[in-house]
């Protein structure tokens, strides 16, 4: 199982994005138009999707697709920085990115 470790900072701006509305937060490994590498990405959804597995986070809701896990170490740190409205993750031996997108995804399951 992933466990991730999120930063005060970074759980704020989650919790902001999230609202009142229910909502899961997916980590996510985007290969669409990436070439041989994918980027991570953070999905907001209304659900738990059918093959998304927990993660464990803390107060915050987290998944993760099955077959995307294999992309990821066992231990994870989600940054932010105040001024800068994208995400860091990383783990110990590697960053992800530090550009990591948060995209809200409830709206476009309701039309």
């Amino acid at each position: 199982m992933i466990k991730l470790e999120v930063s005060p900072l970074a759980e704020r701006r989650l919790q902001e994005n999230l609202g009142e509305q229910p909502g899961v937060i997916k980590l996510y490994y985007d290969t669409e138009g990436c070439g041989c590498d994918g980027i991570s990405t953070l999905l907001i959804q209304s659900e738990r999707g059918k093959y998304d597995i927990p993660i464990e986070a803390g107060s915050l809701s987290f998944v993760v697709d099955q077959q995307h896990q294999i992309f990821y170490e066992e231990m994870l740190w989600l940054d932010a920085e105040e001024n800068y409205p994208a995400f860091k993750l990383s783990s110990k031996s590697s960053t992800y990115s530090s550009n990591v997108q948060l995209r809200d995804m409830r709206q476009t399951n309701h039309q």
